[in-house]
């Protein structure tokens, strides 16, 4: 099924159940990037998140990002926020978003057009969103709710959706009893 995704693809976002299963994994590769090291590209725009049950919208900002050369912004929240946050943290780009009162007024326009409640801090969170882009011939994992950058290794324009797919699979296969796993493309707009 990957030779129906557009290509170029920018980016894949994957949706996932959340379980303990998943926060231990989690735990475990945070620890272990930790002792061992990677290295991260300075270019990866990459922001930590705040917001409980923000996780979709945290993958669609590292999403875009991390493809403003493909990507031509018009004028508006979103531009504003990815200048006003470039050199800042991560931890200062999530407080950053948990206070831009664009996404606020954003989100809360297009809650009250949905069939579902509004989530609160006391709702558990069911599914989490994570983005895969390919940034400086390297293909990041980025999930605001690890510690970092995840670097999966060489990728390119050319292998990115097969690069993605790949450690998308092997995310599924941690939880081989689990079935609900949704993945989303970013393409090019293509004439």
């Amino acid at each position: 099924m990957l030779g129906v995704i557009p290509k170029p693809t920018l980016a894949m976002i994957l949706l996932f159940p959340t379980s303990e299963k998943y926060e231990k994994i989690k735990e475990e590769q945070e620890a272990e990037l930790k002792e061992k090291g990677q290295e991260v590209s300075p270019n990866v725009y990459y922001l930590k998140q705040i917001i409980h049950n923000s996780c979709g919208t945290v993958a669609l900002v590292h999403s875009v990002a991390n493809n403003e050369n493909e990507i031509q912004l018009g004028d508006g929240f979103l531009k504003q926020f990815l200048e006003d946050t470039k050199s800042l943290s991560p931890e200062e780009r999530g407080n950053a978003l948990a206070t831009n009162q664009g996404f606020i007024n954003a989100h809360a326009e297009i809650a009250t057009e949905g069939q579902s409640q509004l989530p609160t801090d006391d709702n558990p969170v069911l599914h989490h969103f994570v983005a895969f882009v390919c940034k400086d011939g390297t293909l990041y994992e980025l999930d605001g709710r690890k510690a970092f950058p995840i670097n999966h290794g060489p990728s390119s324009s050319d292998t990115f959706i097969e690069d993605a797919a790949k450690v998308i699979t092997d995310i599924m296969k941690k939880d081989p009893d689990e079935m609900r796993f949704t993945v989303c493309a970013l393409s090019v707009k293509m004439d």
